[in-house]
């Protein structure tokens, strides 16, 4: 692998952001083969150099992903000027670096993916390629079958046509079940600003609960609120296949016929 500037190979590994990178180096706390480098031109070879931060050596793999169960109440952003709990503060400081793919509002919960790879942030966010996402949604009260037809067939609200790839209504997760409330499965393949709750809204409906539950072929599975786990490399291939582009991995890619996704709403 060719030579790197320092601040981009931290950037890579997850350590920090390239700005917070620059100031490590500037700092002296940056080591490469066992001496220190201060000059922002600095380079190295990931691959074959010892690169160490206050003395720990990062880690070599150039992308890392990982998914998190985010809380209710916790900010997606890597920094928040009010002072609220943010995404990245539930991490270990050496994946600061790390940015998360998409956003959840603040009451919103569940599965978010976080990585430093833009390639892959930009194939499961451009709704060219419409990457799926599945939401278990609570509601204040039952929603008829021509409503959630309504949903599927688009809903102008604020000047946009909000639309569901598909919502059915589903059991209740286990003591999660309000006195005259009703519970949903709502798959999107293009997320829009609020887009479930402005529909539902739209519907007379409020929303008690919403929990992203799946997005592409990764699901959140039994991850305990606030906790994260790193991706495995076959995970990483399946996404990019959800997307139709291979994994800069290589990890094996889904056997079988892989369906290209819905080009148009």
């Amino acid at each position: 692998m060719p030579v790197e500037r320092l601040q981009k190979i931290l950037s890579h590994a997850g350590v920090a952001s390239r700005r917070v990178a620059e100031q490590l180096i500037l700092e002296g706390r940056v080591a490469v083969n066992g001496v220190v480098q201060t000059k922002l031109g600095s380079r190295a070879d990931p691959e074959k150099d010892e690169i160490t931060v206050d003395g720990v050596p990062i880690d070599r793999r150039r992308y890392r992903y990982i998914i998190l169960n985010k809380p209710a109440g916790v900010v997606t952003t890597v920094a928040d000027d009010r002072g609220r709990t943010t995404v990245l503060d539930l991490l270990p400081p050496e994946l600061r670096g790390l940015h998360p793919v998409g956003r959840l509002d603040l009451e919103s919960e569940g599965l978010l993916i976080l990585t430093n790879d833009g390639h892959l942030t930009n194939l499961l966010t451009h709704p060219r390629h419409a990457v799926e996402k599945e939401y278990l949604v609570a509601v204040d009260a039952p929603l008829s079958k021509a409503a959630m037809q309504r949903m599927v067939r688009g809903i102008e609200e604020g000047g946009e046509l909000l639309r569901a790839a598909a919502v059915a209504p589903v059991r209740p997760p286990d003591r999660q079940n309000w006195p005259g409330s009703a519970w949903l499965l709502v798959t999107l393949r293009e997320g829009k600003k609020r887009e479930i709750r402005r529909m539902l809204r739209s519907l007379g409906r409020n929303v008690l609960r919403l929990q992203r539950i799946r997005i592409g072929p990764v699901h959140l599975g039994s991850l305990p609120p606030g906790a994260w786990r790193e991706l495995t490399d076959v995970e990483v291939a399946k996404l990019y296949a959800s997307a139709v582009y291979p994994s800069p991995l290589g990890g094996p890619l889904p056997t079988g016929p892989q369906p290209l996704p819905s080009r148009g709403r």
